[in-house]
């Protein structure tokens, strides 16, 4: 059977790097060896979960381009593949555990238990429940029954130790003396992560569990389970989990945790991709910026590193700026189409005469850019009619004495360099500079400013080619009003 894995994320928020970076090893995993990827949502926390945090979810994985074989939407013959829509499934398996005496009811309130633990844990020692309820005699247990007293179900834990080979971190054995008797069903109805998780890996035939470090600790349980099911247990790899700079879990104190906050920000689904991929896995080789190709070519579980990733920023901004450095202009105007328009900015369209200036513009500005979001703002002096100026770089570029007199002489000779280009352009600024007995650096400062509004540009007489004479031309003729 071909190897069939599984996205399982809850609907209490977005999808989030960590989220994002598990449904990536799985999907690639899948691609990798002709696999089925399913997705499926756990919903079963009501109070927690929302239509719009699943459709969050959604749109989070068709961004970074994670297609799902089996799930929401795209169905498959393993449905629903909504857990709330499941239920009677988890009931059943309940049943089933308690009629084979693998289970049973606890009738403990939860608050009761609660202060028990408390109690106990106050006091400096551990707690797991005393099977009080596992000890009641059948007449008691009927007599709750028929008074229909809340109950929940627990797992009758076994005398004995549970192994599993773990893909990421080896061999992992666990003494059932610590593990206690833990609730499957809630006394509302609503199964737990234990129960349902087993039970839908079970039926949709999941053969690689790939999930976080932090349910390491929940294995055993599940491999308890999976044999009182009479089900046949999935290959386990639990990846490292992602931590911040300072080495502490990765959350909104480290900045964006949101994948669709990194959408909004302006970064590349593709570098996004390329950096998750890395944290926490390597092809074997000194390889960082690879397609989707490659990263599927090259995976494998055994690459998984057992350490935690840290995140960096720094790094995400270098695998966009390498992204962005490799698309054609002509796809980064696409994609910034409704940035553009939104600023007001209007990009030629293909077919256009002044279209290609547009373009060469991009490829002068992208080197700068660490974000698509960048490329608007550097695009601003090329495609609107006027520039906000800098008050710092005006200051500093635009005071010199008799600067007005010399933009004057300046504009006059720029219009009438042929052709507008950024050579002819840049031996006639600096001609001009020798006869006038001023430093060339006065005029290209003054110009930059004047031009882009900001003391820092890409090459100044590629910046006054590709913007054009007219509007230069404009913008220093009120620059130099400005100055009268």
């Amino acid at each position: 059977m071909s190897c069939r894995v599984r996205f399982a994320p809850s609907p209490t928020g977005y999808l989030h790097i960590g989220g994002a970076r598990t449904a990536l090893f799985n999907w690639l995993f899948a691609r990798r060896h002709g696999g089925t990827f399913i997705l499926r949502i756990e919903d079963t926390d009501a109070a927690r979960s929302s239509a719009d945090m699943v459709e969050g979810i959604l749109s989070g994985l068709r961004w970074l381009g994670l297609d799902w074989d089996e799930g929401p939407v795209v169905g498959g013959p393993h449905g629903p593949y909504v857990q709330s829509e499941r239920l009677d499934r988890y009931r059943a398996a309940a049943d089933r555990l308690v009629a084979e005496r693998r289970a049973y009811y606890c009738y403990c309130a939860p608050d009761e238990l609660a202060v028990r633990r408390e109690t106990a844990q106050a006091s400096g020692g551990g707690w797991m429940y005393d099977r009080a309820c596992h000890r009641l005699p059948p007449d008691e247990v009927a007599r709750r029954e028929t008074a229909g007293m809340p109950r929940a179900v627990r797992f009758l834990v076994p005398p004995g130790r549970t192994a599993f080979d773990d893909i990421v971190h080896g061999r992992i054995d666990v003494d059932h003396a610590h593990i206690e008797d833990f609730v499957v069903l809630r006394s509302d109805g609503l199964p737990t992560y234990h129960l349902s998780a087993v039970v839908d890996d079970a039926a949709m035939r999941v053969t690689h569990v790939v999930r976080g470090d932090d349910h390491i600790s929940n294995t055993p349980k599940h491999v308890l389970l999976f044999e009182a099911l009479g089900a046949v247990r999935p290959a386990f790899a639990h990846v490292p989990l992602i931590m911040g700079p300072d080495r502490k879990r990765l959350s909104k104190r480290h900045g964006a945790t949101s994948v669709a906050e990194y959408e909004a920000q302006g970064f590349l689904p593709e570098a996004m991709t390329n950096f998750l991929a890395l944290l926490g896995w390597s092809p074997g080789d000194d390889r960082e910026v690879m397609s989707r190709e490659e990263l599927v070519a090259a995976f494998s579980l055994d690459g998984i590193s057992g350490g935690n990733a840290i995140f960096s920023l720094d790094k995400l901004e270098w695998f966009n700026q390498q992204y962005i450095g490799r698309m054609r202009a002509a796809e980064i105007l696409d994609r910034l189409a409704p940035a553009l328009d939104a600023a007001g900015l209007r990009v030629p369209p293909a077919g256009d005469p002044d279209r290609a200036r547009v373009e060469q513009a991009v490829d002068l500005v992208k080197p700068r850019a660490k974000k698509l979001d960048d490329i608007v703002l550097q695009l601003r002096p090329f495609l609107a009619d006027e520039v906000e100026r800098d008050p710092a770089a005006v200051a500093k570029h635009l005071s010199a004495p008799g600067l007005a007199g010399h933009l004057a002489a300046w504009r006059a000779r720029l219009a009438e360099v042929e052709p507008f280009e950024s050579a002819t352009i840049e031996a006639a600024l600096r001609e001009l500079a020798a006869g006038r007995g001023v430093k060339a650096g006065l005029l290209i400062h003054a110009t930059r400013v004047a031009v882009t509004g900001q003391a820092v540009s890409p090459g100044v007489f590629e910046v006054v080619a590709l913007a054009g004479r007219d509007r230069v031309l404009r913008r220093l003729a009120d620059v130099e009003g400005a100055l009268a």
